[in-house]
């Protein structure tokens, strides 16, 4: 599966529970930049935050047979991290995704929005 099918089934994952403001950040034309995509989404609650994760977490699999490398947060459940290496899935708290600002980091980088 490509890095841009695999933003759109990750989208997929947080569409099927209501996460909110969902955007990709298109980092291949960033220099230095380690991952082609970002996809952050955020959450109204630390339960809804797990169960975003979750989903994408399934749904990649059923459609790629495909596990993150990597993934961290799952423990306070206010920013989930989940790294398919080249997608990389970011589950927020609206507070703490407001907090680090991670878009604002990425200035560089193609931004689309998700209409929901």
């Amino acid at each position: 599966m490509t890095a841009e099918e695999l933003s759109k089934v990750i989208i997929k994952g947080m569409e099927e529970k209501k996460a909110s403001d969902i955007v990709v950040l298109d980092l291949r034309g960033v220099k230095n930049s380690f991952t082609d995509f970002f996809v952050i989404c955020s959450g109204n609650s630390d339960t809804q935050v797990e169960s975003i994760s979750d989903s994408i977490e399934e749904v990649v699999f059923r459609s790629g047979n495909e596990r993150p490398w990597r993934s961290e947060g799952k423990n306070n459940l206010q920013w989930i991290l989940m790294d398919y290496v080249n997608v990389v899935a970011h589950i927020f708290l609206k507070d703490k995704r407001a907090f680090y600002g991670i878009e604002e980091l990425w200035g560089d980088a193609k931004v689309t929005r998700v209409e929901t």
